[in-house]
């Protein structure tokens, strides 16, 4: 599921609160007439029009901020016009000072556009960069539904479009000669050098899956694509990253096997019940294996037929609303366990969306494998 604009014309990263809301028409309007009059109530109070007139120059400097080059353009010439009536009303001791007064109003407007031009120029070159890097992620990343002859997987992937922050979320869903392979990671970090990592993991995956009978020989894959490519990236000058991931070798049996790669557990939903799944003590995410003093081990767990397993990134449990808590994922996981796939990843999109009030600060990534029946 992709990010698009909406009804309100702005981009996805203003709306999730990536950055302010440009001004609208109306509030400029209010910000020229507001504080010209109220400068001009100020000026017949103190008998200082002409001074406090020249204040209106300094205007259209914060209207460039966040208006469009057009609104900058509208409040620079409003502020022209205003201190030019002003001087002409009540001028300055000499012709010169009425000059320099209205030749610096002059100048500093014309900087002020210049200001909003190329801000504008510029947020509109981070978001062709975002954009491109979140459709380069969707089209790597396969869209739902993912079927194999163990599971009907549906899903959500929304990558957060903000600047430089897109992040480096995957997923992957193999039919192989071994039973059904899956895959969710996060790399750590953000931005271009992330996603890059993350296509390296995802391409070894898809080859590992494959080629691999076992599912540690798969990990271990993984594992030398992420050293294999932190030390391209250290010859480039890129800081080395880590991948949280989890990863599952599901066949025609109900038990199942998995690693976990110090990624978010998953969860199991039934229709009596729903809860994470006890794989133990997580290893270590893909990167650091030379760290942990054991290698990584399989772990067991029972996957019933007509049951649901929920796989998530951290971009789901470290969602936060406005005054900081975290998404209850353990809670709600309960209330979803009677939904089918199809209709279980809109209920967590909005739901997420309404414990952040729009604020996405993370990639979101859900997986949801339904067990096909024997």
């Amino acid at each position: 599921m992709g990010i698009s604009s909406g009804a309100d014309g702005l981009d996805p990263a203003t709306r999730r609160g990536g950055r302010a809301a440009p001004l609208s028409w109306p509030v400029v309007i209010l910000w020229l007439v507001g504080i010209t009059a109220v400068l001009a109530v100020t000026g017949v109070v103190l008998s200082r029009e002409t001074g406090l007139a020249p204040f209106l120059v300094f205007l259209p400097t914060l209207i460039a901020g966040r208006g469009t080059t057009r609104q900058t353009a509208v409040a620079a010439g409003w502020a022209t016009v205003v201190i030019a009536g002003s001087l002409i009303r009540s001028p300055l001791e000499t012709a010169a000072a009425n000059a320099s007064v209205l030749v610096f109003a002059v100048a500093l407007n014309g900087l002020s556009v210049v200001q909003a031009l190329q801000r504008v120029r510029k947020e509109g070159e981070i978001t062709r960069l975002r954009s491109a890097a979140a459709a380069l992620q969707r089209q790597v990343l396969r869209p739902f539904p993912l079927v194999t002859h163990e599971l009907l997987v549906h899903g959500l992937y929304e990558p957060l479009e903000e600047d430089s922050q897109v992040g480096g979320d995957i997923y992957e869903v193999m039919a192989t000669p071994y039973g059904s392979r899956v895959l969710i990671g996060d790399v750590q970090g953000k931005g271009l050098p992330a996603i890059s990592t993350a296509f390296a993991v995802l391409n070894s995956f898809r080859e590992a899956a494959l080629a691999q009978p076992t599912l540690t020989a798969v990990v271990d894959a993984l594992e030398s694509s992420v050293l294999h490519h932190n030390a391209f990236a250290a010859q480039a000058g890129e800081a080395e990253r880590f991948v949280t991931a989890l990863v599952l070798d599901i066949g025609s049996d109900t038990k199942i096997q998995a690693i976990d790669c110090g990624h978010v557990p998953p969860y199991l939903l039934e229709h009596d019940r729903a809860g994470p799944v006890p794989l133990g003590e997580a290893s270590v995410p893909l990167g650091l294996a030379a760290l942990a003093p054991e290698s990584r081990t399989v772990t067991w767990f029972d996957f019933p037929y007509d049951s649901t397993l929920l796989l998530c990134t951290d971009g789901v449990t470290e969602a936060r609303s406005p005054s900081g808590a975290f998404f209850p994922l353990a809670r709600r996981v309960a209330a979803w366990s009677d939904l089918p796939p199809e209709d279980m990843a809109p209920a967590i999109s909005r739901e997420l969306q309404e414990h952040t009030q729009g604020r996405q600060s993370d990639d979101t990534a859900v997986l949801l494998l339904r067990r096909n029946p024997r």
